[in-house]
């Protein structure tokens, strides 16, 4: 009996390859293709990386935080800080920021280059992205009435920059915003019938035999 059962085993090594696989994909889409979920840092960005143009650091502040998108609200501008809450980096290679982990590891690009240079295909979930500079969600500590944080697509450099200039601002918000992702689970449920094929098969085997 313990041989009928052996066909199997690559079948069900198989499936649980895809689901693997599966587990290892770091970006979502949600909400249709309106947002993208971030599962390292558990965060879900607004699929347009430039939805409202280019505004001051108070002005954007406020338009991420009056944002309701599939009705889900709690957008605000990225941390400047690492997730573990040190910081805020400076300069460039600072990955634990919100959007440097976005652009060094998610997309691949490396300091010096801009952002629509990534060749992951994980650029294609957003839309409008730009290589120019973000608005950060922090002030800047030595000089909080005039500075704010910032990164800059163009290079890959986290730093202070006036809050009256205009720059772009791209909306984040913690936490997931539901399922509906591109996570090609038909392929996994697609192994899962084979497997559930081959099982059939082999029980009615095995019912012949000892018939």
């Amino acid at each position: 009996m313990k041989a009928l059962l052996k066909p199997l085993t690559p079948l069900f090594l198989l499936a649980a390859m895809g689901l693997a696989s599966t587990a290892e994909a770091s970006l979502v889409t949600r909400l249709g293709g309106l947002a993208v979920y971030d599962t390292d840092f558990n965060i879900t960005w607004l699929a347009n990386a430039n939805a409202n143009g280019q505004m001051t650091w108070a002005t954007a502040n406020a338009w991420a935080a009056g944002l309701n998108v599939g009705g889900y609200t709690g957008w605000r501008l990225p941390s400047a800080l690492n997730t573990n809450g040190s910081g805020p980096c400076s300069g460039k290679n600072c990955t634990g920021s919100e959007l440097g982990h976005l652009f060094y590891t998610e997309l691949g690009v490396t300091q010096d280059n801009v952002i629509t240079s990534s060749t992951s295909p994980y650029l294609q979930l957003f839309t409008n992205v730009q290589d120019y500079i973000y608005w950060l969600d922090i002030e800047y500590a030595p000089s909080p009435t005039l500075s704010a944080w910032a990164f800059f697509t163009i290079n890959g450099q986290q730093a202070p920059i006036g809050k009256q200039s205009s720059l772009t601002a791209w909306a984040v918000r913690s936490g997931d915003v539901g399922g509906g992702g591109s996570v090609p689970e038909p392929g996994i449920i697609g192994l899962m019938g084979i497997g559930a094929l081959a099982w059939a098969g082999t029980n009615q085997k095995r019912r012949g035999v000892i018939a």
